[in-house]
């Protein structure tokens, strides 16, 4: 059987104009796949932040040693894929909800569905191997690991981490492409959102924290998510309840999620994508 081609391996880089490459700044920032895909040309690292929810479903689910396959369609494709696999295929956190009302009560946890769900995540077990569909941070994470980049997943919960573990790097001179992933409107457009703006601000502020000289790399659209940041970071909880995405998963009866996502420097673990799947990043 054909192995599925993953998201991103069928998109076709557009021309990138002048100066929209961000290519003058070795800390870059720009949105979804087409802007992660232009400021990630020749980069050494790409930053996928997608805080509600997939960055931080992944921080925990690999804090909890399971290996995670991005995977942008949530259709017969992501079965195949996890099936050639050996793995758990996560499916829609509303999904997911109807399910359990199909069995008794007394269900264990463990053979109830996964989902994208950063509190659902945590009480996950007796999995080692999860394809996580999402049409935004996984996609994106696929799309910039098809262009050579080495792909990590950031969100405020392991924002300090990410920025020790860049750190080094950008003072060795390494390029570093941050791309919030955003979210999308019904026509599918991208809707740039304030949860991925803040996030990647948090990652960069920390960064800036370790090391001030690292402001004269960091491109303007860079410095505006660091001042986004800079805004919220005494007030983030109550910031992500009330942006627009905050607001939508309350509504639909997940506000534990947001809550989860809200955690901020809680974790040391530094995801990195290799051989299409995120594990922890190494210790040296």
């Amino acid at each position: 059987m054909a192995r599925p081609r993953r998201p991103g391996a069928d998109l076709v880089a557009a021309p990138v104009k002048a100066g929209h490459d961000q290519a003058g700044h070795r800390v870059r920032l720009e949105w979804g796949p087409a802007g992660g895909a232009a400021v990630a040309a020749g980069a050494d690292v790409a930053v996928v932040v997608d805080v509600l929810s997939f960055t931080t479903t992944v921080s925990i689910a690999v804090e909890r040693g399971i290996r995670v396959w991005p995977f942008g369609w949530h259709d017969e494709r992501a079965a195949t894929y996890a099936a050639e696999l050996d793995a758990v295929l996560a499916v829609g956190r509303l999904e997911a909800r109807e399910r359990p009302r199909q069995h008794a009560p007394d269900q264990p946890p463990r053979d109830r569905p996964v989902t994208l769900s950063p509190a659902a995540m945590r009480s996950v077990s007796g999995v080692q191997r999860l394809v996580l569909p999402s049409p935004n941070g996984s996609t994106v994470s696929a799309a910039l690991a098809e262009r050579g980049a080495v792909v990590v997943a950031a969100c405020l919960r392991n924002r300090a981490a990410v920025a020790s573990w860049l750190a080094p790097r950008v003072e060795a001179g390494a390029t570093v492409a941050v791309v919030p992933a955003g979210e999308r409107w019904p026509d599918g457009s991208l809707r740039p959102c304030a949860e991925d703006l803040w996030g990647s601000g948090a990652v960069l502020a920390g960064l800036l924290d370790l090391d001030g000289a690292v402001a004269g790399v960091l491109s303007p659209e860079a410095d505006v998510a660091v001042a986004a940041w800079r805004a919220v970071e005494h007030d983030v909880e109550a910031r992500l309840h009330a942006c627009a995405s905050g607001v939508e998963l309350v509504a639909a009866g997940f506000g534990a999620d947001v809550a989860v996502a809200a955690e901020t420097d809680v974790s040391d673990v530094v995801p990195v994508l290799s051989d299409a799947a995120f594990g922890a990043a190494r210790r040296h």
